[in-house]
This record gives C-alpha cells, structure tokens and sequence, in this order.
C-alpha cells in the first residue's frame, strides 16, 4: 500500500489531543489534512500525557492493499471510531446519490457488513472532505442494527482509487472489536452516557471524544488538564478536565 493517506492520519492520530486537528469543513478551523478522517486516538500517546489504563488496549488492524481485503469484512459488524467524522448515504443498488447524505456517523455505532462496491465521487464537496476524490471511492454497504430500520441499507466511503492504486483506510475509521469489551474499564456509567451522545463531569478526553466526536479545539496543550471545545456535530461544547477528569461543562460559543 502507497504511504500518503495512511501517514496523513496516523499524524492526526498522534497529534489530535495534543494539539487539536481541526476538521476541514467546520468553519474558523484549519485541517491539517483536510482530506482525512480524524483518526482514533483513544490510546494514542502523545506529548504532555500520561499513560492511562486506555493504552493497555490492543486494537486490531487489517492492513488492507485490495478490493479482496475488504471484502474479507463483509457479513463481519465494526464499530464507528473515528466519532462524528464519516457521512452515509442510502444505497441504492451499489450505488450513492452524493447530493443527498442521511447524516453523519457518531462513536461506537455498530454496522454489520453487507457488501463493498466502487463509484465515482464528485470531485470537490462535502463528500470528499474526508477522502479525497481520486479515480473513484471504495464504498462499504451497510446496515445499522440499533437503528429504528436495521434492514436499510446504507454505504460510506471508505477509500479511494488514485494515482494506480488503491488506499484504505478502514483501520482508521472502524474498531474491529466491540469498544464496550475493549474499554469495559470505564464502566458502565460512563458507556450509558456514551449510548447517549452526551458528556458529564468524570469522564476522560478519551471518552467525550467517543461521546461526542472528534472534532475537536484544545486550549492547552496538557492532556487531561485543559479546556477542549467539541464541535458535537455544530452545537460546541466546552469541558474543563483536571487530573485527567471532566470538572466543568458549559456550552461553547
């Protein structure tokens, strides 16, 4: 596999909590990449952080290079990592209207596999904001299980075809084990307010980034002890942590 995009984001990865990766299409922010997903960087270690019970978890990567490698995930369920990052559409019979994004997928949502297909992406636009156009995008087909109609079938992208070959980037958008088993450490609590989508005093970077994306702003660059805005899909939050905690939550501006 070529370099370009999986390097991308792995220095989003290692540098998202420490030094705040803007997303690309939220105004006022500036990407470092803005053709990548915010990776997970639920135990990435970074400057100015201490390592916590978090780093001990072992994610798997599959390390695609082919159509075939990706279709290994088809009749499998993966969890959304990368929080508030990837859009989705109805599939229409492998096929996406671009014009017309069903919404947008949040921490820890469960998808079971269906199929993967090709498609041409539009060459600018929201659609492309995270993966760039390329020759054409590779889709995953989806249904959502917890959903109100978990028969729907959807699609996301998931790479791209460019310069003669392909790039994946499942690794980085997916955990191939269910995060309530990998993180059971932070107890049930904290995953009922995760379930939620919603954010309260105790709970760590780590998990308000699942919560409630990853879209972040950090005022500071010491992890566990400084003020994070979180965009939360265009209503921002603002949430003091001290001693790696959660202490103050108050609407951002």
């Amino acid at each position: 596999m070529t370099n370009g995009v999986k390097f991308a984001l792995a220095s989003v990865a290692a540098l998202v909590l420490a030094t705040g990766i803007e997303v690309a299409y939220i105004k006022h922010k500036r990407a470092v990449d803005e053709n990548a997903p915010t990776a997970a960087a639920y135990n990435q270690p970074g400057p100015s952080r201490k390592l916590t019970a978090d780093d001990d978890v072992f994610l798997k990567k599959q390390h695609p290079d082919s159509l075939k490698d990706e279709r290994e995930l088809i009749g499998k369920t993966v969890w959304i990592s990368a929080a508030d990052q990837m859009d989705y559409y109805k599939d229409t019979g492998k096929h996406v209207d671009w014009t017309k994004r069903v919404g947008t997928l949040r921490g820890a949502e469960p998808l079971e596999v269906k199929d993967i297909f090709e498609q041409v992406a539009p060459a600018s636009g929201r659609a492309v904001s995270r993966i760039s156009a390329g020759s054409k995008h590779v889709l995953m087909a989806f249904t959502m299980p917890k959903s109100a109609d978990p028969k729907q079938l959807y699609a996301m992208s998931i790479g791209h075809y460019v310069d003669g070959a392909y790039e994946f980037l499942s690794d980085e958008i997916f955990f191939y084990d269910d995060p309530h088993t990998l993180y059971k450490h932070w107890g049930p609590e904290v995953w009922a307010h995760i379930e939620k989508h919603e954010v309260a005093v105790g709970m760590t970077e780590n998990e308000c980034m699942l919560s409630i994306g990853q879209v972040i702003d950090p005022h500071g660059d010491t992890i566990g002890d400084r003020t994070v805005t979180y965009d939360n899909m265009g209503h921002p939050i603002d949430i003091d942590f001290k001693n790696g905690k959660a202490v103050k939550i108050t609407p951002g501006k």
